[in-house]
């Protein structure tokens, strides 16, 4: 068996533990975890996906993330894949979840949101290349083709939500 994930319904309670593979092909609804970066002058994080991967090769995403592993709450996924992706030790908060239709599958998504003022250690196996960005360079980045559909999604959503991080000196 591979990665295995909750499986859950329309309410984000648990039905059961599947394999993620298998929720996948079957549009069974599971749990991923995303944090936002920002720096200490309010940019944005964005990097691009290897060519190699899985789930979006090659694309651009402004969130990183992953899968809620069993019993793992957002919070605690979030946390863990900000330290596997960049190599920092921050605790994300937590800023709104939603079920996203998903262009591989159906799935709840956590944004979480993390100013990070420490050097990054990128995995190259899951980040190719990134940068800072404003929120207009940002805006621009995310109506190109080659970004992230589902983080198009959650980027509209973002900039809507009240209680998400202001900038420079927001905490």
């Amino acid at each position: 068996m591979g990665e295995l994930v909750d499986r859950v319904d329309e309410r984000d309670v648990v039905l059961g533990v599947v394999d993620r593979e298998e929720a996948v092909r079957s549009r069974w609804l599971h749990r991923i975890a995303t944090v936002v970066c920002r720096d200490g002058e309010g940019r944005f994080l964005v990097h691009r996906r290897p060519a190699g991967m899985r789930r979006f090769p090659g694309q651009v995403n402004w969130m990183l993330g992953g899968a809620a592993g069993v019993g793992e709450s957002y919070e605690e996924a979030s946390a863990r894949e900000l330290a596997e992706e960049l190599g920092v030790i921050v605790r994300p908060r937590f800023v709104f979840k939603f079920l996203c239709d998903g262009v591989i599958s159906p799935y709840w998504l956590a944004v979480h949101e993390a100013v990070i003022t420490q050097a990054l250690r990128p995995d190259p196996e899951e980040i190719a290349w990134h940068a800072w960005l404003t929120e207009p360079e940002l805006a621009d980045m995310a109506g190109r083709p080659d970004f992230v559909a589902d983080a198009r999604e959650a980027f509209a959503r973002y900039r809507a939500f009240p209680a998400r991080l202001a900038g420079p000196g927001a905490s």
